[in-house]
């Protein structure tokens, strides 16, 4: 049986790096995607002492991306393309959320750059260069909080800039940028090449992360209350590992999940008129041809 090979975004700390390490467990070959080349590579050397005995895994490979920035999102893409890369499993687990409204160079907001418009642009990147397997999975990391999410349904908004003209709350802005985000996955699974599947990922509230400790504002200072009841990365990280590693693809494709089992996300987010209305916004907003089967 051919080794799995798989590229983790966000994965010099935090759940990507915590995920990284149960899929060296399980034998995965794996590439780690960070902002920071000195961080990255120590993340990498700490993995490649727990693979399995006897299983000659290859030592981690590591980009660097600052994944904010659309043109180093297609850099990355273009990286693993020229050095034959093939990916079996990509984890587009990078993700943030500010405090305050700030724009891209791009000229998008900055939570919707790094949680939507990033895995948006690789993964349609990554499928014009043919770097995916035949039967490859895409996981984008999600959360329940895209419940909180605010969407007009004609006329959503892709880039975030519509944050600058109204209150920013970040909890709100992080739960819309995650529920474009998942809108578009569930659309995205529909023009997907046969035997290629995408889901969105829901970790739980997981404690003692990067994100958690650095998302700063409200997040930062309501993070206390709820570390009680919080999950460890452990925990946190069972369903993109599960969903990465179980023999079978896991359905519905396009699906939304908890727990290592299929979920059910918020109205919103059932709503398929809107997710192709986001996809289509969001493949013009970012300048790509939009994949049809």
């Amino acid at each position: 049986m051919n080794r799995k090979t798989t590229v983790i975004t966000g994965g010099s700390s935090g759940l990507g790096l915590v995920t990284a390490r149960h899929l060296i467990a399980a034998g995965h070959d794996i590439i780690l995607v960070g902002r920071d080349a000195a961080r990255t590579r120590a993340a990498a050397n700490s993995l490649h002492a727990l693979a399995p005995a006897g299983s000659n895994l290859a030592a981690p490979k590591t980009y660097v991306a600052d994944l904010e920035q659309w043109s180093q999102v297609l850099n990355l893409a273009a990286k693993l393309a020229a050095d034959a890369i093939r990916v079996d499993v990509l984890i587009n687990n990078a993700g943030a959320a500010f405090p305050k409204y700030q724009q891209t160079p791009d000229g998008a907001e900055r939570t919707y750059a790094i949680n939507h418009h990033a895995p948006f642009l690789l993964v349609h990147t990554l499928l014009a260069s043919g770097v995916f397997a035949t039967d490859a999975r895409i996981i984008n990391l999600s959360t329940f909080v895209e419940k909180r999410g605010q969407l007009d349904v004609h006329d959503p908004d892709v880039a975030g800039t519509s944050w600058k003209r109204r209150f920013y709350n970040q909890i709100n802005v992080y739960a819309t940028s995650k529920l474009v985000s998942l809108l578009a996955a569930r659309e995205l699974a529909r023009r997907l090449p046969d035997g290629m599947h995408i889901y969105s990922a829901n970790p739980g509230m997981v404690k003692d992360t990067a994100f958690s400790t650095h998302a700063g504002g409200l997040m930062r200072l309501t993070n206390p209350l709820f570390r009680p009841f919080a999950l460890t990365p452990d925990e946190g990280v069972q369903t993109p590992v599960w969903l990465a590693t179980t023999a079978v693809a896991p359905q519905p494709n396009g699906g939304f999940f908890s727990k290592s089992k299929a979920d059910t996300p918020s109205r919103l987010a059932r709503n398929d008129d809107l997710a192709r209305i986001v996809y289509d916004k969001t493949a013009a907003l970012l300048g790509i041809e939009a994949t049809r089967k």
